[in-house]
């Protein structure tokens, strides 16, 4: 180890905004860390696909027929991820990442030397034991991989960060794949080929990882607990203190079985379906890869750079579409001779099966990004992976579920399109659970829709909404859709005060009951409601989070900025009074006035839909923090006025 590299810490994440997500592949921060994860996930796919070619096509033993090869090196690579993920989030957190993941690469290059000895002698139970190694380094590397990029990207290069990531895992894959069957078929060279290109691999990622700086541990005082049984129970129980967080675990945990049962149909639904040869499955898995890596490097676009968990509805719908019209586009297809890839292609009915694989696949990138990166903000940083390395057991687990489950499918009699049918349908009713479960989720959905396809909604100033801590937000009032649309410019969940007489509007109020917003009365309407809204308002701020006031104590009904009353004074009173200093951040809606849920002058709201045409340009200014002592009703009203008129000007 150079002593330039070994010294060099990580510098603080820029607040600077790069044009893309591409842009981190120029920083030292990111780009050795991403070609070091991709240069692993390539070689533990071209030692594991190069060794089930030999197995099944080249070797022959007794103990180990064709049929089961693929099964046992799979499971033989998953088993360290239930048996070693609890221990690998506990050395994660307790040591220093750059150090992890230079050990992690040293074991890939020993483990890759025994394995070319295997290769090249073709010694079966030699590189089975390598695949069970190649899992632990695996099973070392994932929490490392996940808990590094929180501590080197702010939460605006997140979402961007874990679709590189995501994307170029699955690149990895493919092109690990696709070598190691190439190689290992090359006549009288093929084992010795793939055993130094899996030796020169695993020497890359440990050439490139010389290059990560050096990032801190989070929890150096740990005490190692060896027995990962009570290790990762315990981890689950941290992940469910924050249950957002615990329900992603187990909606991750889903993508990975459902997409392990699609994965794992490929060669039949190629053979069996299709009617190609092995370069149709080839072509599957290529197209499928394809679209999981423009899925996750779509979710920054899509986003606006924030972590926007509303993408992950959006996700989960394309899913169930894609593969239900996956069902109906390969059952009905005619009988035939087995293709080549020519023929396949030439064959239009193949067109839509193949365009609904890189559909369902694009938008299960859209569903998994966001919450891996929802995961890592809101994970304890002392925590974190130890919580991800709980989301490996709970993905390994699913993943053997799917297989037992396709197995059970199948043995019933069900075809290879009736699967990815009950898959569908599957995925759409454990989808709708968890968003009742979690509405935060939902909430973000109807926000993300209504800000890109109701209104042209742009957002200025937005690097002054807090990425942690309590906060009071102060805007102005102009629609019945303001909630919304805050919603949509927060990457937090936002705790609403609302006038009570809001949760009385059909739909609307349904949304902010489910957002759990806080009804407030005036004192002599309802005394009862009015201390309750308070001591609720106190208790969000005591907890660290974002709690949004509109001042002006109803909707505007002519356009124009109202007096501000003295509710948000009370609220400051009563969170000194419990200790908490929350700064308070003036807003301003803009150009909302006139639109189909405001009011107009001579009308009410939610009347002649189209009154502004589609698409309606509104926007927010989001203006600097204030300490709260220095705020008084009049002050925070020539604030809101001042950002409302900037917003007018430009």
């Amino acid at each position: 180890m150079s002593p330039d590299t070994a010294s060099t810490s990580v510098a603080p994440a820029p607040t600077h905004e790069d044009p893309n997500q591409f842009a981190l592949l120029r920083q030292r921060r990111f780009a050795p860390f991403f070609w070091t994860q991709f240069s692993g996930a390539a070689n533990d796919n071209l030692f594991k696909f190069a060794f089930t070619v030999m197995v099944t096509y080249q070797l022959s033993v007794d103990w180990l027929p064709p049929a089961m090869a693929g099964l046992v090196i799979g499971a033989l690579f998953i088993l360290p991820f239930l048996l070693f993920s609890a221990t690998s989030g506990q050395l994660t957190d307790k040591y220093d990442k750059t150090k992890m993941i230079r050990f992690v690469k040293n074991l890939e290059i020993a483990i890759m030397l025994v394995a070319a000895v295997g290769f090249i002698a073709g010694n079966i139970p030699i590189l089975l034991l390598c695949t069970f190694l190649m899992g632990v380094h695996s099973t070392l590397f994932g929490p490392v991989k996940f808990a590094y990029m929180p501590q080197v990207l702010n939460e605006r290069e997140l979402t961007g960060g874990n679709g590189m990531v995501e994307m170029g895992t699955f690149v990895a894959i493919l092109l690990g794949n696709v070598a190691g069957g190439l190689l290992v078929a090359l006549p009288g060279i093929g084992h010795t080929t793939v055993a130094v290109a899996c030796v020169v691999a695993a020497l890359a990622g440990r050439a490139v990882a010389q290059f990560i700086p050096s990032v801190p541990a989070t929890d150096p005082g740990l005490t190692i607990n060896w027995n990962p049984f009570t290790e990762t129970w315990r981890n689950l129980k941290l992940a469910h203190e924050n249950i957002v967080v615990f329900r992603s675990l187990l909606g991750i945990s889903w993508m990975w079985f459902f997409g392990a049962v699609f994965l794992s149909q490929f060669p039949s639904l190629a053979k069996n379906v299709l009617h190609g040869n092995e370069q149709v499955a080839s072509l599957l898995l290529v197209v499928f890869s394809i679209g999981i890596g423009v899925g996750s490097l779509l979710c920054e676009v899509l986003s606006r750079r924030h972590v926007e968990i509303g993408l992950v509805p959006l996700g989960a719908i394309g899913m169930s579409v894609f593969s239900i019209d996956l069902y109906f586009a390969s059952r009905s297809l005619p009988p035939s001779e087995i293709m080549g890839l020519a023929a396949f292609m030439a064959q239009g009915a193949h067109w839509r099966v193949m365009l609904d694989l890189a559909l369902l696949s694009l938008f299960a990138g859209l569903y998994s990004v966001p919450m891996y990166a929802l995961i890592q903000m809101r994970s304890q940083p002392t925590h974190r992976a130890r919580i991800i390395a709980a989301n490996n057991i709970l993905n390994a687990l699913f993943m053997i579920g799917s297989s037992l489950i396709a197995g059970a499918l199948l043995g019933a009699g069900f075809t290879v399109p009736q699967i990815f049918l009950f898959t569908g349908l599957a995925n759409a009713v454990v989808a709708f659970y968890i968003f009742m479960l979690v509405p935060e989720y939902l909430l973000r959905f109807i926000a993300w829709v209504s800000s890109r396809f109701v209104y042209r909604f742009k957002v200025q100033g937005d690097e002054n909404l807090p990425s942690t801590g309590a906060a009071i937000l102060a805007c102005n009032h102009v629609s019945f859709v303001d909630a919304v649309l805050l919603m949509a410019a927060s990457p937090r969940p936002i705790y609403f005060v609302m006038d009570h007489r809001i949760f009385r509007v059909p739909v609307l109020g349904w949304l902010f009951r489910l957002a759990k917003a806080i009804p407030i009365a005036p004192y002599k309407e309802d005394p009862k409601t009015y201390e309750a809204a308070f001591d609720r308002a106190a208790q969000v701020l005591r907890e660290g989070d974002l709690l949004a006031i509109f001042p002006e104590g109803g909707i505007t009904k002519d356009g124009q900025l109202q007096e501000f009353k003295g509710g948000i004074m009370k609220i400051i009173e009563r969170a000194k009074a419990e200790g908490v200093e929350a700064p308070v951040i003036p807003m301003a809606l803009t150009n909302l006035w006139g639109s189909y849920f405001s009011r107009i002058e001579k009308g009410g709201a939610m009347v002649r839909p189209f009154r502004r045409g589609m698409f309606s340009r509104v926007g927010l200014n989001v203006g600097r923090a204030w300490a709260s002592k220095a705020v008084t009703p009049q002050s925070l009203h020539d604030q809101v006025a001042a950002l409302l008129q900037e917003g007018a000007s430009s």
